[in-house]
């Protein structure tokens, strides 16, 4: 080594050891299946922007929306590998992996938002959390999926017998279909990227989102029959790699963990706006859009809690169903 070389060399471990942060740029991944302009998509940029600020940039967190590193259930996968750092799931998805979590998607169970978020945000979240991290995932904030409702192509959905017969996707959630199969329905599971075609060409006759993800991703150009079941909530888990977090000191962490909450706050801000103004404007759009009458729903949907009270996950099924149905 030449004496130059040897300065160069002693510059840069000099440089490395008085700064740190600039020997160690990190940069992390988050991928979701929804599309930009839903309040996921909304929410990850904002975390991204947020961990950049706390952290002088010294972590980057690149955002791929529309299920560009794979459907939810290959990002679950991904995230336990560690070959995904974050994403903003889905509850069907992650349940495949932790359970658990179709106990917050039984029929009926929610009479609002703040209802959901007060159980989740509770000792019953934590409780999840900490079955989550058993599995590889680390929860950074319970975000929103919204209250699910029903569209189709054929005819009005008013009453549980309107839906015998009909062909209706389902994301893959055993408890949506169980739901789906309880009114009548034949449930398709289809990966939610490719459901605009699986509509557009007939292969199902309808579908069951909440109103934000009908809208961002244009479902009302080929579903012309919107009724507002409110059959189903679903939550979004935030969640990180639990070997990416592992790979953090506790001062990013800390970061990541502050990021993170103040992105739950806005994705479920915006989550909750959002159906108050879609409805007019699906109608704008020319959709029919109807309510119902639940009683008939929930009196129809009944054996969906019997099932799963009795099921592997029963006990924690009735925790949540009696702490939701109790209010508290």
């Amino acid at each position: 080594m030449n004496r130059r070389t040897f300065k160069l060399a002693t510059f840069a471990l000099a440089a490395a050891l008085a700064f740190p942060a600039m020997a160690q740029t990190v940069k992390l991944s988050l991928g979701h299946g929804a599309a930009p302009g839903n309040p996921r998509h909304e929410a990850s940029v904002k975390f991204a922007e947020l961990v950049k600020e706390k952290t002088a940039g010294r972590i980057e967190v690149q955002v791929s929306p529309s299920a560009q590193l794979g459907d939810d259930a290959a990002m679950v996968t991904q995230l336990r590998t560690g070959a995904l750092d974050l994403s903003a799931n889905s509850q069907g998805a992650v349940s495949t992996a932790v359970p658990e979590y179709a106990a917050f998607g039984m029929p009926f169970l929610f009479a609002s938002l703040p209802q959901a978020w007060k159980l989740l945000d509770g000792p019953l979240g934590q409780e999840l959390a900490q079955k989550s991290a058993d599995k590889g995932l680390i929860v950074l904030g319970y975000w929103d999926n919204g209250v699910r409702h029903m569209s189709n192509s054929k005819h009005p959905l008013l009453k549980p017998e309107d839906l015998k017969g009909l062909k209706m996707r389902t994301p893959p959630d055993a408890v949506t279909v169980d739901i789906m199969q309880a009114l009548g329905a034949e449930a398709q599971q289809i990966k939610f990227a490719e459901l605009y075609v699986a509509l557009q060409q007939g292969v199902v006759d309808g579908q069951e989102n909440p109103l934000m993800n009908i809208h961002a991703s244009k479902l009302y150009e080929v579903q012309k029959y919107v009724t507002l079941t409110g059959h189903k909530y679903e939550m979004t888990p935030f969640l990180m790699s639990k070997r990416s977090w592992d790979r953090l000191n506790d001062a990013d962490r800390k970061a990541i963990t502050e990021a993170a909450k103040e992105a739950t706050a806005l994705q479920r801000k915006l989550s909750q706006e959002a159906d108050e103004k879609l409805v007019a404007d699906l109608k704008a759009k020319g959709v029919r859009v109807d309510t119902v009458d639940k009683a008939a729903f929930e009196k129809a949907t009944a054996p969906v809690d019997d099932k799963w009270s009795s099921g592997p996950i029963g006990p924690f099924v009735k925790k949540v169903i009696t702490a939701a149905r109790s209010g508290s």
